[in-house]
């Protein structure tokens, strides 16, 4: 595994950048397995590939604020992201680990290492759901997978000292909420690690040990996705 520790200018071009690694994985013979970290410099939201672009979002409250809404290449429930959030991605190979083709696996499997990470830094944390991570029964993270032929892709938000009232003011009440939630309002729902995101970015560095820096991220590949889906209506409003 290769690290890549890059934020792009634009949450377009970041959330293309996920997609571009794992299509480019997908197609190459020798592709290494790859650990992303990154920091949004300004809030935005982010829904589901096949979430509805009304039904989980306060575009009034986004519009008035300057705050952009953008689809992910990946399931899963809208979220806001932005500074203090630590955003993550780990593009992993079917062939060597061929267990986390069964998706509770894959689910445990980068679950548990990105829990264990919290954990090294002497805070307890707990898997709850699907896929969150929790912290006294408050979610601190949510996830999300892409699956290719050879290839997953895995990545999603880790919030260290963000806002979460921001959250309850972009997003409406969502469509499937876990057990755990009991119905609580996404103020009371979310929280936060409440640690640095370098000491987090370290921490998780320490877990997953990638071994050099990978150097040739998909620059081409990220531009047109960009151009042709992340910044494009057509994308981002789709009806599903």
């Amino acid at each position: 595994m290769q690290l890549i520790k890059l934020t792009l200018p634009t949450p377009a071009e970041n959330l293309a950048l996920d997609e571009a690694l794992i299509e480019t994985a997908d197609a190459t013979g020798d592709h290494p397995e790859v650990l992303r970290l990154w920091e949004p410099a300004e809030p935005f939201v982010v829904i589901g590939r096949s979430s509805s672009y009304v039904g989980e979002v306060n575009h009034d409250y986004c519009r008035a604020n300057g705050i952009p809404v953008f689809r992910r290449v990946s399931g899963g429930a809208a979220i806001v992201t932005g500074p203090g959030c630590l955003m993550y991605a780990v593009l992993l190979d079917y062939r060597i680990r061929p267990e986390l083709r069964m998706l509770d696996h894959a689910h445990q499997f980068v679950m548990q290492k990105m829990a264990a990470a919290i954990r090294s830094l002497g805070i307890e944390t707990q898997i709850q759901g699907v896929c969150d991570l929790t912290i006294n029964h408050r979610k601190v993270s949510g996830n999300s997978l892409r699956c290719k032929r050879n290839w997953m892709l895995y990545h999603g938000t880790m919030i260290c000292g963000f806002d979460a009232a921001l959250i309850g003011k972009c997003l409406d009440w969502p469509k499937r909420t876990p057990a755990y939630r009991q119905q609580r309002p996404h103020d009371d729902f979310v929280g936060s690690i409440g640690i640095s995101t370098d000491d987090l970015s370290n921490a998780l560095q320490r877990q997953w040990s990638p071994e050099g820096i990978f150097q040739t991220w998909p620059k081409e590949i990220t531009q047109q996705l960009v151009s042709a889906k992340y910044a494009t209506k057509q994308w981002n409003a789709k009806v599903p």
